[in-house]
């Protein structure tokens, strides 16, 4: 199409933003209308992306496109967190097992969609990898609506209950804070402060409405006083800027400072996956939720500990062991976080619960290309490797030790929690 690099990037960036906001507010929608429309849904705005994106002429319909399939794409997790808590309640079992299959999911998911992306560019051009989802929408969509659970009938109501129920100025409030803090966040090196404050305005915005609010789309309230569930929300941020640091700035630095090809070093998402999938499964079946946790976090200090003293002479077989302790880092953390919400968050509250777990890993993911876009904007070197390594030590430390302290994490899910 004509454009610079730059502005193509701006598609990687509002599939980030619009999930990050979207997963909540799928949630929040699955909570007031059932989990079964609210993922139908999903499936529908999934294949309107995929139509957008196929048809499109200019930069600006791929934008559409992506934003539509960030927003579908986010009903899947929240609506299947909040079905599985029905599912327990009724059936008076832990759903670690299920819980687990979700995280295996998606671990499968990130290991097979990038070569199947690369061999559909390969045979049918970048528009390919639009209209796939097309029939993969209506695939999901019929499997969805056979055999999920159907709703409970909801209540009607006039227009104006309906936006007070679901907090719409709250949603807005808290799409314009996070929306606003990434634009700054993605300009770093250069820093535009009016960015900055109008994230600072409605973040402050959004804690006054929401102190306020009758139906509050986010609960301030209850996250201050449930430290229990913030503290999960941020340990999760936390590994995963250490996945993503791993996943984008060490391919770089592979690809720049020992000559591998983008192909080679994209494979080493492979280990990494096949390794946090081989974790996940004994610990979910074992309902476990504390001690993955303690686990991951000292796992995930090993990590950046071995970033630290890589250097351009090292064997590439370090880079692929390396890549395999940070999966079975984010394994853990995963399956951990992922019960962890699920015994902290109210029943009523689980769709929102869900989402934001979901958000504030693309926070993670944010700041690590925030923190390479700085470090590497003179080129992937030694040094700028062992900076990024400097910082995730210090992260990783803090989130062993919150995680370590944390008297409230369950040792084990029960159907209750």
């Amino acid at each position: 199409m004509h454009v610079s690099v730059g502005q193509v990037a701006i598609l990687v960036t509002v599939l980030y933003v619009a999930s990050a906001i979207a997963q909540p507010a799928m949630g929040r929608l699955a909570e007031n209308f059932g989990a079964k429309r609210v993922f139908l849904l999903g499936t529908t705005l999934v294949m309107s992306g995929g139509i957008v994106g196929a048809l499109a002429s200019n930069v600006t319909m791929l934008v559409i496109a992506r934003v539509l399939l960030g927003m579908g794409t986010s009903a899947g997790f929240p609506t299947s967190m909040l079905m599985i808590r029905q599912r327990a309640t009724q059936t008076a079992t832990p759903p670690g097992s299920v819980l687990g299959a979700l995280v295996i999911s998606s671990q499968v998911t990130v290991l097979l969609g990038l070569p199947i992306g690369g061999i559909l560019v390969s045979l049918a051009g970048w528009r390919a990898t639009f209209w796939i989802n097309i029939p993969i929408a209506l695939l999901v969509s019929a499997m969805g609506w056979y055999w999920l659970p159907k709703d409970r009938p909801t209540e009607r109501s006039g227009w104006r209950r309906t936006v007070a129920a679901l907090d719409v100025a709250g949603m807005a409030l808290f799409g314009s804070m996070l929306g606003t803090l990434v634009i700054f966040l993605t300009a770093l090196p250069e820093t535009e402060w009016a960015w900055l404050i109008t994230a600072s305005i409605c973040a402050g915005g959004l804690i006054i409405w929401e102190l306020r609010a009758k139906h509050p789309f986010i609960d301030v309230r209850s996250l201050f006083q449930n430290r229990a569930l913030t503290n999960t929300y941020v340990r999760s941020a936390g590994i995963m800027l250490v996945a993503y640091s791993v996943m984008y700035g060490l391919t770089q630095w592979l690809q720049e400072a020992q000559g591998l090809s983008a192909t080679i070093t994209g494979l080493l998402v492979v280990p990494m996956s096949i390794a946090g999938a081989l974790v996940t499964r004994p610990v979910s079946k074992r309902n476990l939720v504390r001690v993955p946790l303690i686990i991951s976090a000292g796992v995930a200090v090993v990590t950046a500990v071995g970033l630290r003293l890589l250097n351009a002479d090292a064997p590439a077989v370090v880079s692929i062991a390396l890549t395999a302790v940070a999966g079975v880092a984010i394994g853990l953390a995963s399956v951990g976080n992922q019960s962890a919400v699920f015994a902290q968050a109210s029943s009523a509250e689980t769709g929102t619960a869900a989402g934001l777990l979901r958000t504030s890993t693309y926070v993670g993911a944010i700041a690590s290309g925030s923190v390479i876009g700085v470090v590497f904007q003179d080129g992937a070197t030694d040094a700028g490797l062992h900076s990024i390594a400097d910082i995730l030590i210090v992260i990783t430390i803090l989130v062993l030790i919150l995680t370590a302290v944390d008297r409230k994490l369950p040792r084990q899910l029960s159907p209750q929690s």
